[in-house]
């Protein structure tokens, strides 16, 4: 009979939970912080091989890890293979695949991902692949430029390893089913919907995955996704915080259905009817969509023509006034001087006028019919 040794084996499945337990907590730490990228991470298939993975990679369909690097990994660590796997599988890297040298396209897809993931604050792990150069490139792009740094010449040898790698890959594809690989994408599209609505998909998602947004991305739905962030994190002591109460500690609690902005509508004279008609029309949208709201209306073109707080079930009726030039500063003092601590500034003009020099302490985004440059703030073009 063989002899087993049981310590042996003990920390052998203690290895194993170690690294599980850490998955688990790195799993928990994407969907608190990064809801989108954790949805799609919950879809990876995850493989313990220490063969494929000195660390870890994806090719799009699963997540290779080696357990003992787990092992030693921070969750930080942990967290980051997971959403470098998740990308993976959004971009469809493995379809993309093709003829390509399966290193040098593994090297280019992991620098668009890690970009992108550093853009959404992301903790890049020392040994990541990571190069400003790429900027904004996709994979293709990236993957010529490798090549031709690395000199890389046909080689018949080449030529087989590669085949015979792309054979493996095209086998590993085929034991992921087709109907699986649709209720995958479909996974994905439902979840790309929940989060675009509540604005909490990641920056630069639209340039990598364009077919999510093809029908749907216009300026009123960019808008409405800028929108969607402050009023799911507007803070109201009315009521107070619950958890703390009991212990005679009043904290603000979160109340994701209050809107609170404030939105100026320039009435200058460089504003045609049909503009003006635009931003009114959009100021009545967004009282539309959200059920409670209090939205602080300025109106001003050198100076300030009105301003009035409207709330949920009042009716939309304003007189403009106007006509004059563009000074944006009035609005900016105005709200410093009137009105308590704004998180958010709508500002529907044409852009052409006199900014003010200093830095407000809330968020500002400029809608406009064209684009101009701005001192501060974000822009959005109708």
């Amino acid at each position: 009979m063989k002899k087993i040794n049981y310590l042996v084996v003990e920390l052998f499945v203690k290895s194993i939970l170690v690294h599980l337990e850490k998955i688990a907590q790195a799993k928990s730490k994407l969907m608190l912080e990064h809801p989108y990228i954790g949805s799609v991470a919950t879809a990876l298939k995850l493989e313990n091989n220490a063969q494929k993975a000195l660390t870890f990679f994806s090719d799009g369909i699963s997540l290779y890890y080696n357990g003992e690097y787990f092992d030693t990994a921070s969750v930080e660590e942990i967290t980051f293979a997971l959403a470098n796997g998740a990308m993976h599988s959004l971009f469809k890297h493995d379809k993309r695949l093709d003829k390509k040298v399966t290193h040098v396209w593994q090297a280019a897809t992991d620098l668009v991902v890690n970009h992108i993931l550093v853009q959404n604050g992301f903790t890049l792990p020392p040994y990541a692949y990571f190069d400003e150069r790429f900027k904004a490139m996709y994979a293709e792009e990236i993957y010529d430029i490798l090549k031709d740094e690395m000199n890389m010449s046909p080689d018949p040898n080449d030529e087989e390893a590669e085949e015979a790698s792309q054979q493996t890959q095209e086998n590993k594809v085929e034991t992921y089913t087709d109907k699986t690989q649709a209720t995958l994408e479909e996974y994905f599209e439902q979840i790309f919907q929940k989060y675009k609505h509540q604005g909490e998909l990641p920056k630069d998602l639209q340039f990598l995955v364009p077919e999510y947004f093809s029908n749907t991305l216009d300026w009123k739905d960019l808008l409405h996704q800028y929108i969607a962030v402050y009023a799911k994190s507007t803070y109201s002591f009315m009521p107070p915080h619950m958890k703390y109460l009991y212990r005679g500690i009043y904290l603000p609690s979160l109340s994701s259905n209050l809107l609170r902005i404030v939105i100026a509508i320039d009435t200058s004279g460089s504003i045609d009817e049909t503009l003006l008609a635009t931003f009114l029309a959009e100021v009545h949208s967004i009282m539309q969509i959200y059920t409670n709201y209090e939205i602080e209306l300025i109106t001003a073109d050198a100076k300030i023509q009105s301003h009035k707080t409207f709330f949920p079930g009042e009716m939309f009726d304003y007189i403009l006034s106007g006509g004059g030039g563009t000074d944006f500063r009035p609005v900016f003092h105005y709200i410093d001087e009137n009105l308590n601590y704004p998180t958010l500034l709508l500002y529907f003009t044409d852009g052409e006028g006199t900014f003010p020099l200093h830095l407000p302490h809330y968020d500002v985004l400029w809608v406009m019919p064209k684009h101009n440059d701005v001192p501060f703030g974000e822009v959005l073009v109708l």
